[in-house]
């Protein structure tokens, strides 16, 4: 296996802690007898090697080609054409093009992270401090490993090893069980070294013992979703339940109250690790609509579908195709679940002092022989995680950390589990709950527009659901069609988008029309290896079927 040393350089505005900035250039041109120095009381360059680490977690956001993962569902599509995301979404994938592989980088995370648990004792900082650097360290070797599992199945477990670039590497792959086990007990492992919940304001963004299980509950998820447990074994149910049941019992965590504040401020009650990063408005300039000029202009590069709007429901719960529902397709924007405008910008909503215009010829759609970049393609752009705009004259910058584990998350993984276990109650008292933050009337049943008594089958379609709104453009949508399995029937279609007509009394017509569309075939749910390691390996790593 040739795995390579991904020399990352990291810019002093991609991380920052509190007062403290993570590397601003790679810490390999130090030395080891630099850090790892048994007259560094301090442990300054040992401190540096782990924000270095830290960085290695996943960021999210607009990652791949300035749009959002999830416009490789038919939840997106890139306003741009030909965009990288294509090669996910319309199945271009190959073994040497996948704009989304973390073979190299996640094997490089895990080097680094080796080589200082190997290393750092020799330094002579504190005891306290150094077994929190060890846990921290280890945990983002089981991310790692969770970010290749995911992606690629089974993959090599180096344990403890680290390899310099001259030394001859022939692993060969472990069994997906056997890299979940692995996770699984890094995470029962690291649990009581590391710093416990709610952390403090000085260590904001530190990896604590509730991410361990968040860790620990996203990975038994994984495990026993259809994709990995063909046998629909119960027990593995049961386990993914018991772990997120686990951080709900800690009793540190619940879901905040506003829910655009989760994504713009620094600190929340439902956040149990995000991405830190300075504030910026990098977002709201990549994300928000295109009719906007100096010095705020944006570029509007994801556009959301009409799929993903129709499926959030009326502000009564019930879905806009149910019988008395309330919905208007005169003004289909009107009495909807609030999450809708806190996730899409859709034509009239205000934004930086006036209403955006997606109509067609509106500023943030203008008229085809007008030149511009992009422009959405649906209708819609995309609005969660950007700064509360909407009366503004101008952006500033805002924190935008990326969400890696949330609460919500939790209630839902622990809702999937119970209810493959035949546990509804407890599924559906996850379910009132984020709906109930969510803004939805209770209604007179108090069930918040879920159906009463539903089945196995119509709950699990419910979660699913759940997960979809809340949990939109998180980086959940993608890998969850894949876990369940269902990304043949799901991925193979056309998506569309509004077209709207202003007309001269300035009211507005909606029309529909298919704007592009979502391919998925049945080898892309493990991702090629990178043709490299393979034949780097001489023929000790094997490639996923079909590849």
């Amino acid at each position: 296996m040739n795995i390579r040393i991904y020399i990352l350089a990291i810019a002093a505005v991609v991380f920052a802690f509190s007062c403290r900035k993570y590397e601003t250039y790679p810490v390999e041109r130090i030395t080891d007898n630099i850090v790892y120095d048994s007259l560094d009381k301090n442990g300054t360059y040992a401190e540096w090697v782990v924000n270095g680490i830290y960085a290695f977690l996943p960021n999210g956001y607009n990652r791949i080609d300035n749009v959002v993962l999830d416009a490789a569902t038919d939840d997106a599509v890139a306003s741009g054409y030909g965009n990288d995301i294509e090669v996910l979404g319309k199945s271009r994938l190959t073994a040497v093009n996948n704009p989304d592989d973390k073979w190299a980088f996640s094997y490089e995370a895990i080097r680094r992270a080796n080589l200082f648990l190997a290393k750092v004792d020799v330094v002579p900082r504190d005891e306290t401090t150094k077994a929190y650097w060890k846990a921290e360290v280890r945990f983002i070797r089981a991310m790692s490993y969770f970010e290749l599992v995911r992606r690629y199945g089974g993959v090599p477990l180096l344990g403890s090893r680290y390899f310099s670039l001259e030394e001859p590497i022939r692993l060969t792959r472990n069994t997906f069980d056997e890299v979940v086990a692995y996770i699984v007990q890094e995470c029962d492992a690291i649990f009581p070294s590391l710093r416990s919940d709610p952390i403090d304001n000085t260590n904001l963004g530190r990896i604590t013992q509730a991410a361990a299980l968040a860790l620990k509950s996203r990975v038994l998820l994984l495990a026993a979703s259809p994709l990995n447990n063909p046998a629909d074994d119960r027990a593995r149910w049961l386990a993914a339940a018991t772990a997120a049941r686990d951080v709900i019992s800690l009793g540190k965590y619940s879901l905040a109250a506003n829910f655009n504040g989760i994504f713009t401020n620094r600190k929340s009650p439902e956040v149990i690790l995000a991405y830190q990063a300075v504030q910026h408005s990098n977002l709201e300039r990549q994300n928000a609509p295109i009719g906007y000029v100096e010095p705020n202009v944006s570029q509007g590069y994801v556009s959301p579908t009409q799929q993903l709007v129709d499926a959030f429901p009326m502000l009564n719960g019930s879905a806009i195709t149910d019988a008395g529902a309330g919905y208007d397709p005169a003004n289909p924007y009107a009495n909807r679940d609030p999450r809708l405008s806190a996730t899409v910008f859709y034509n009239g909503m205000m934004w930086l002092g006036r209403a955006v215009e997606t109509f067609e010829g509106g500023l943030d759609n203008p008229a085809a022989e007008v030149r511009v970049s992009r422009r959405t393609r649906t209708g819609y752009y995309l609005r969660k995680f950007l700064g509360n705009f909407g009366t503004a004259s101008d952006y500033s910058n805002q924190d935008h950390n990326f969400p890696i584990f949330r609460y919500a998350e939790i209630l839902l993984n622990y809702a999937e589990a119970a209810n493959e276990t035949d546990d509804r109650d407890a599924a559906y008292t996850q379910l009132m709950s984020i709906r109930r933050r969510a803004g939805l009337e209770e209604g007179a049943d108090g069930l918040y527009g879920l159906k009463a008594n539903m089945n196995k089958m119509e709950m699990r379609e419910a979660i699913r659901l759940e997960r979809r709104l809340e949990l939109a453009f998180e980086e959940h949508r993608y890998w969850d069609l894949r876990r369940w399995k269902v990304a043949e029937q799901m991925l193979n279609k056309q998506v569309s988008g509004v077209r709207i007509t202003r007309n001269a009394d300035g009211t507005f017509t909606y029309g529909y029309q298919q704007v592009d569309y979502v391919s998925f075939a049945a080898k892309q749910y493990l991702y090629p290896i990178p043709y490299q390691e393979v034949t780097a390996s001489g023929g000790m790593i094997k490639q996923n079927t079909g590849w």
